[in-house]
């Protein structure tokens, strides 16, 4: 398994290990629920050098971004950040995406499981008029999550966060390090992502952990990561997003541009929309005791009719709760069904995520 430049720091703090992507990261190091409750109430630190960056340069990059994802790029000022994804021709997920749109360029952020097959989607479709290039391994990458994160990171940077927003970036210097400082994230919770050279790993780990300490500042690992971005119904790619799946059906038809021009999955889309969709991805909310988890069955009236993609119990609500893909019918708000958990069948309701309030930073 591949580690990233913080593995010795994670060992060193206590974190259990795991294999992610093909990575060795922590799942936890106190422990799931108090991790996410830090994040949820102050703030926490997360590695998330595992992902993946990628360059496209080029006088035809924007055309090119144009035709590799369902969003439209074109809308994007110097300075923003878009989410998308990006299609087979069937319409069905290669990756969910980041696209930063740079003076001279755009620079991508890709799903750690994926990174190597969307470098090599890119590639193959890349003209003359656009070079594609993985800046992943000189890239480090780590997250500061929670209603506290300004203020932390206000004591080290010389970006001005007041005027940074909800899914904008800027590059500046953190704690004397050349970063990109991109107010965006998994939790819900404002926060910022910081990519900078591996060589200043140790550096900006030390540097934001004693920045925090006035605020309980920890590490949090992958566990509960998880949950919070579940508690936002955020899909996570592999769980509520894969080759079978298009954007349409998960939710995401707000980041498919039809209207943009030609892009690969366009038809597709187009006719899924048009005849109508089997399926679509929703919420529910455990109405009695247990502990879902994916994979578990959902029934109605003694018949399958779906399965939970991701499930666990909320730690901010204190009941289990899920996403699943099910008939439009079935899907909609307020319908019972049971969710079977270890052979048990458990009421539940359909209902629409996000399951907490999200209290990111957005423009006024």
């Amino acid at each position: 398994m591949r580690k990233t430049p913080f593995y010795d720091l994670h060992v060193s703090h206590g974190a259990r290990m795991i294999e992610f992507g093909g990575w060795e990261m922590p799942v936890y190091y106190r422990g799931i629920i108090e991790e996410h409750r830090k994040v949820r109430e102050k703030v926490g630190l997360f590695d998330l050098s595992h992902m993946g960056e990628i360059e496209v340069k080029g006088p035809g990059a924007l055309e090119f971004i144009q035709k590799m994802t369902t969003n439209d790029a074109s809308r994007l000022n110097v300075g923003q950040v878009q989410y998308s994804v990006m299609c087979y021709p069937d319409g069905g997920a290669v990756d969910d995406i980041l696209v930063c749109r740079m003076a001279d360029r755009f620079y991508l952020v890709v799903n750690a499981s994926n990174a190597a097959k969307d470098l090599d989607w890119l590639r193959t479709h890349a003209g003359a008029d656009v070079t594609v290039t993985d800046l992943s391994d000189e890239t480090a990458l780590l997250a500061i999550q929670g209603p506290e994160s300004a203020a932390v990171l206000a004591r080290l940077s010389d970006v001005h966060l007041d005027g940074l927003y909800y899914y904008h970036f800027a590059e500046g210097k953190v704690a004397g390090v050349d970063c990109i400082v991109s107010r965006t994230g998994y939790t819900g919770e404002d926060g910022f992502e910081l990519f900078f050279h591996p060589r200043h790993a140790r550096h900006m780990w030390d540097a934001l952990l004693e920045a925090g300490r006035t605020f309980d500042i920890e590490p949090v690992g992958l566990g509960a990561r998880d949950t919070l971005r579940l508690e936002m119904g955020y899909a996570l790619y592999g769980h509520e997003l894969d080759p079978s799946t298009n954007p349409l059906e998960a939710g995401l038809g707000w980041v498919v541009a039809m209207d943009k021009g030609e892009f690969i999955g366009r038809d597709a889309l187009a006719a899924a929309k048009e005849r109508g969709l089997s399926r679509r991805l929703t919420g529910f909310k455990l109405l009695e005791r247990g502990v879902p988890r994916a994979h578990c069955e959902i029934t109605k009236d003694g018949t399958v009719i779906g399965e939970a993609t991701s499930a666990s119990l909320s730690p901010s609500l204190g009941v289990g709760i899920g996403m699943c893909y099910l008939t439009p019918d079935a899907a909609k708000p307020g319908t019972r069904f049971d969710v079977i958990i270890r052979g048990k069948g458990v009421a539940a309701e359909a209902v629409r995520p996000p399951f907490v309030k999200p209290r990111v930073r957005k423009a006024k």
